[in-house]
């Protein structure tokens, strides 16, 4: 536990006990001159990425009782950087699968895209406009079991096509997962997506839209339109404010893995509601 007063986006003993081992790992894999100077707790660095992606503050505004901001994003660069970010995740992945009974390995897989505005710190380059939404911004291609756990995630400009963007995104679990055979998609996938699918040994089989009015949820698809609801419980994936892809990228998957182990160990993620009383109508 930490000396200061909880925040409610901190992992708890249970949530630590499962991920520990491999920030452990990372740590005593660094040996040298500087080992006896670390004086900042992992932990806290974690509390630190999970405060930020949980309310989406800007890293300069974390409160003072946490590790210095430079600090706390030097290690979620790094992280990113050496893989230990996604090690974490695949890890909560596999035992998230475990848990709901399910197959070490996934055979189908649903693959969509969402596009989200940028903030005035995301260069011109790497962003562009969707124009079937009309969001200026980048656009995050998601390929996810059939529980809505992540396989692949790829950023890019919003101005990529949805089947350009999902020919690529299904490369990744292709290889990582080549027990997938099957995926799912809506149709703003092309022709050109199934054919590449084909290509990976995949079969994809585009949902179609009912032509009833009103809201329906749409069949195996609704699995990540919930991820992507998943993902907007965290602020910082609201709006793009990653200067850098593969950052925004890292912070999908921390946010997935906030989710996972939130699951794992029975305790609710918190939604925006107050949960206090409303007071009495006048009347």
């Amino acid at each position: 536990m930490t000396p200061r007063r909880a925040y409610r986006s901190d992992v708890s003993d249970a949530r630590w006990a499962l991920i520990e081992p491999v920030f452990g790992t990372w740590r005593a894999a660094r040996p040298g001159p500087g080992a006896a100077a670390r004086v900042h707790d992992l932990r806290e660095i974690v509390n630190a990425i999970l405060y930020v992606n949980r309310t989406g503050i800007p890293w300069e505004y974390l409160p003072h009782d946490f590790p210095p901001f430079k600090t706390g994003y030097d290690y979620f660069a790094k992280w990113e950087a050496d893989g230990t970010t996604e090690q974490v995740h695949d890890l909560l992945w596999d035992r998230t699968r475990r848990a709901n009974a399910r197959t070490a390995e996934p055979s189908a897989a649903v693959v969509d895209a969402q596009s989200a505005k940028t903030s005035g710190n995301v260069a011109e380059t790497s962003q562009g406009i969707d124009a079937g939404k009309k969001i200026k911004g980048r656009k995050r291609h998601l390929v996810t079991d059939t529980l809505g756990l992540v396989l692949a995630v790829l950023v890019t400009a919003a101005s990529v096509h949805d089947s350009a963007g999902g020919k690529q995104a299904l490369t990744e679990p292709a290889e990582a997962h080549p027990s997938v055979t099957k995926v799912w998609a809506d149709g703003g996938y092309q022709t050109s997506v199934i054919q590449h699918g084909a290509g990976l040994g995949i079969d994809v089989e585009v949902v179609r839209r009912p032509k009833e009015k009103g809201f329906q949820p749409l069949p195996k698809r609704w699995v990540i339109e919930r991820t992507f609801d998943w993902l907007m419980q965290h602020r910082r994936l609201a709006r793009d404010y990653e200067a850098l892809p593969q950052r925004s990228r890292t912070m999908i998957h921390w946010a997935m893995a906030n989710k996972m182990s939130r699951e794992l160990t029975g305790e609710s993620t918190p939604t925006w509601r107050t949960e206090t009383d409303m007071p009495p109508t006048p009347a």
